[in-house]
């Protein structure tokens, strides 16, 4: 730890060189900008730094590295784990680098580390082109690529990380660099899933697909009927071609115009049916879910950036996440899952989410660290709530979900749907040869594990 008036003499020198905001606390600001999209995250880093671009970066990571502090990356998005910040770090805030350059003629995009989901699909829409995203338009592009990616659109393009082209690269060391295919093959293959352990992404580029025309049919059911509406649901799935995704999922009825006011505020049993085509041959794939007695129903062509912000959270909610990948979806894993959302916390904005995979995320590359993708089905409590009183009984039932269907359960888990579970949960996300294998490449970029707020890997 550097001396106090070193200290003071390098925080000042940072605040002259960056073109950028830099906060320590007691500075007017520091409060909003430690502040993170999960409010059970209250951390107080040393200093954060808002850059603007790569040399801010750069420089932040010198800063760091002069005075013996661990870096935290804060990229676009949710940091539900917390990761975005470290008690007594250096943050490296990538929030103002948001720019996103659509190349058409490559069907390629570039995203800076601090875009979001919207920017990017914002972005890629007027082009008729799009690429696999995370689930909500507030989801951060650098985090969510560079855990793996899965989205609705990962059964007929694969998962984000399939897509990626390039990253931009500030190190350990300050120093800038290119990750592709052909540069810094070991450092591109440990970003495929490796997260942010390698250094600050500053850039991304990605891969897109021609996407004219999204459609969806969100059709709303009283609980009862739920043991119906999932055996449908996967049985639609089974036969529908890759465009075809989406979730079942029991959830607290919203007041949406779409919700009868009598089911505001009440447990609900929906289906989101996503589909990457016409509206026409979506409905065909819905009718058996629509011929199901339900409360309430939207379906028709919709612009796959905005159906991307339908399930948007706002920030300043208590959130607990996580999931199970699972060996099939027989009948009585269907029961299990039910008979929990009977003891799901309502009303609260939690949901208990099924997902399908299959398609294109099996079809893809089995070399990259993403164990998972052999799965056909995802279990995903998504706990969120306002009250803290509530912590104690909505983390429980995140935990109590696990724990009930984990006989169907692959052992592989989706780094970016979970929190802080432990070292065994990290390598159930990467795989046991692919984990030792990320700590060779961490020894070779960040030997003093320097990036350590994250889903962790240590230098081998």
């Amino acid at each position: 730890m550097a001396s106090p008036s070193k200290a003071g003499a390098a925080l000042a020198a940072l605040r002259e060189d960056l073109v950028g905001d830099v906060f320590a606390p007691g500075d007017t600001g520091y409060d909003e900008a430690r502040a993170v999209f999960n409010a059970m995250i209250d951390r107080r880093p040393a200093v954060i730094a808002q850059c603007v671009d790569e040399a801010d970066v750069a420089r932040t990571v010198r800063f760091a590295r002069d005075l013996d502090l661990k870096i935290a990356v804060r990229g676009g998005g949710h940091s539900v784990a917390g990761q975005a910040l470290g008690d007594g770090a250096v943050v490296a805030d990538l929030r103002h680098m948001r720019a996103v350059t659509v190349d058409p003629a490559a069907e390629a995009v570039r995203v800076a580390g601090g875009a979001t989901m919207s920017d990017l699909d914002r972005a890629c829409q007027p082009f008729g082109l799009a690429t696999t995203g995370g689930r909500a338009s507030t989801t951060g592009v650098g985090g969510f690529v560079l855990g793996g990616g899965t989205g609705w659109l990962d059964r007929c393009c694969g998962l984000a990380v399939d897509n990626l082209l390039g990253v931009e690269l500030v190190t350990a060391d300050g120093e800038r660099v290119h990750a592709n295919a052909d540069e810094h093959p070991d450092l591109f293959w440990a970003l495929h899933g490796g997260g942010g352990n390698f250094g600050v992404a500053t850039a991304l580029t990605l891969k897109l697909y021609e996407l004219p025309e999204f459609s969806i049919a969100l059709v709303l059911y009283l609980p009862e009927h739920g043991l119906d509406v999932v055996r449908t649901y996967r049985d639609v799935i089974a036969a529908a071609p890759d465009e075809a995704s989406g979730a079942v999922l029991y959830l607290t009825g919203p007041p949406e115009e779409f919700v009868p006011p009598a089911l505001v505020g009440r447990l609900v049993c929906g289906v989101l049916l996503t589909y990457a085509g016409a509206e026409e041959d979506m409905r065909k794939l819905a009718q058996p879910l629509l011929a199901l007695p339900h409360e309430g129903e939207v379906v028709g062509a919709m612009p796959y950036a905005d159906v991307q912000c339908m399930i948007d959270d706002p920030p300043g909610m208590r959130n607990y996440w996580s999931a199970e990948y699972l060996t099939g979806m027989p009948d009585d894993l269907v029961d299990a899952f039910c008979a929990l959302a009977d003891s799901m916390p309502v009303p609260t904005a939690t949901q208990h989410l099924m997902l399908p995979q299959g398609g294109a995320i099996a079809g893809g590359p089995h070399e990259y660290p993403v164990p998972y993708r052999d799965a056909p089905w995802a279990v995903h409590p998504f706990g969120i709530w306002e009250d803290p009183k509530d912590d104690e009984r909505c983390v429980q039932w995140v935990r109590d979900v696990r724990a009930v269907v984990r006989p169907w359960s692959t052992g592989d888990v989706y780094l970016n749907f979970i929190g802080d579970e432990g070292t065994d949960r990290v390598v159930a996300g990467l795989g046991t040869e692919n984990t030792r294998r990320l700590a060779e490449v961490k020894r070779q970029y960040d030997p003093d594990n320097v990036f350590r707020f994250n889903h962790n890997i240590k230098p081998a």
